[in-house]
């Protein structure tokens, strides 16, 4: 039976009464507690799983390696049987490899040829390296003292049978598919992937070929949809629309049969041609975040036939920030992999900033070769190529700061947002 969790709160994004700016950290808190998982479970190959997220833990059916082998290519006895200095001990006849197992037991005080990967015989349990060894075929010989169950992997030491191996909400690599595999996990329950529709609006959208100097090209779309597809998800294209509340909201309604969340790009705001937040003010459950984030503020939160609507602003730079920031870890929550922070590190500023207090500020960075944070050189918002140039963001808190050459800062990269790196 597939299992269909809730759907959110028409009021999930209500701000409390007198809330007028709201610091990046609280937005952020609020936005956590108001989301929950809103897909549901299905069966899927372990082969097919990988970038999937675990809708349950993941136990091991057997245990890895499923029973004592070699570590190396050499010769196994029973340790009780050796003594001080030189030992020699003759050999049985045949061998134990790796998918070819002894056939027999080895008796006491006796040794078996045996390679790595291969069952240890019944009678061994430890083994003796092959370059430390001389051998006529008939018998081998190799100085002591050896520890005991030495060049040998006990049954289980990577995991044994009935033992979690991945937990819940874990999003699947490959090498996640290689540990399940070697577990004896055909298949796995995994959360259907989150749907994303992304629709943007505007005037100034060029249809085709940008004809005058009044229209632009529609740089939002292709990079939200690219951004959606590397997180895993399945990126619905909903369009561009004119500023029409008519043409906007049959949009939106189609995006709401298709989608899990839809993100606008442009009109979030709160001017005279800001339709998307009006029509969701109309007619869905419209609450306007004014986030004190630069670049960003207007981040429009509603919902639509049930659909959660972000609204996100109609700048690139500030569009990309606010999905990076604000959008990725609210799609990871409600896909069912959990909330998710980027990992930021401290290095040396390779600039110089007064900065005001009053907002948290993302500034497009990467790193020099001495590893120090260097900034793009204009803070505009309308230059899309500082965040082709970036690798990062260099974050400064929402207070004021004064930042000189070495002063230590928080560097964010690209790829702590789950962001392939440039080549």
């Amino acid at each position: 039976m597939t299992l269909q969790p809730p759907k959110l709160r028409n009021d999930c994004f209500a701000m409390p009464q007198g809330v007028d700016w709201v610091p990046v950290d609280d937005a952020l808190a609020r936005l956590r507690a108001s989301l929950h998982p809103v897909v549901a479970v299905e069966t899927v190959p372990v082969a097919q799983a990988a970038g999937r997220i675990l809708a349950a833990d993941a136990v091991a059916r057997r245990s890895n390696p499923p029973a004592a082998n070699a570590a190396v290519d050499g010769y196994g006895f029973a340790h009780a049987a050796l003594t001080e200095g030189v030992n020699t001990l003759p050999l049985v006849t045949g061998r134990a490899a790796a998918g070819q197992p002894f056939d027999g037991a080895v008796p006491h005080g006796h040794a078996v040829r045996i390679l790595t990967g291969a069952v240890l015989p019944e009678g061994v349990d430890t083994v003796v390296l092959e370059e430390d060894c001389a051998s006529d075929g008939q018998q081998v010989a190799f100085r002591g003292p050896l520890k005991p169950r030495s060049n040998t992997r006990r049954a289980g030491e990577d995991v044994e049978k009935g033992q979690v191996a991945l937990r819940k909400s874990a999003r699947l690599r490959p090498t996640d598919v290689a540990l399940l595999t070697a577990l004896g996990l055909p298949e796995v329950q995994v959360f259907k992937r989150l749907r994303v529709g992304v629709l943007s609006t505007g005037d100034e959208l060029a249809q085709g070929a940008a004809t005058g100097a009044h229209q632009i090209y529609d740089a939002n779309r292709p990079m939200l949809l690219s951004l959606i597809q590397g997180w895993g998800y399945d990126a619905i294209d909903l369009g561009q629309a004119p500023d029409c509340a008519t043409e906007i909201a049959a949009r939106l309604d189609a995006g709401a049969q298709r989608a899990d969340l839809i993100l606008t790009s442009g009109g979030a705001s709160a001017g005279d041609e800001d339709h998307v937040s009006r029509l969701l003010r109309d007619r869905g459950q419209l609450t306007s975040w004014r986030i004190a984030v630069k670049p960003g503020r207007p981040l429009a939160m509603a919902m639509w036939q049930g659909v959660p609507v972000l609204g996100l602003p109609g700048n690139p730079v500030a569009a990309f920030t606010c999905t990076l920031v604000f959008a990725r870890p609210a799609l990871s929550l409600l896909a069912g992999a959990g909330w998710q922070q980027p990992r930021g590190f401290t290095v040396p500023a390779a600039f110089t900033k007064r900065k005001k207090p009053g907002r948290r500020e993302f500034l497009r960075a990467r790193l020099n070769a001495d590893g120090a944070a260097e900034v793009f050189a204009s803070e505009g918002s309308g230059r899309i190529s500082g965040l082709a140039w970036a690798d990062g963001f260099v974050e400064l808190p929402d207070g004021g700061a004064e930042i000189t050459p070495g002063t230590p800062v928080r560097y964010i990269p690209y790829s702590a947002f789950g962001l392939m790196p440039a080549g």
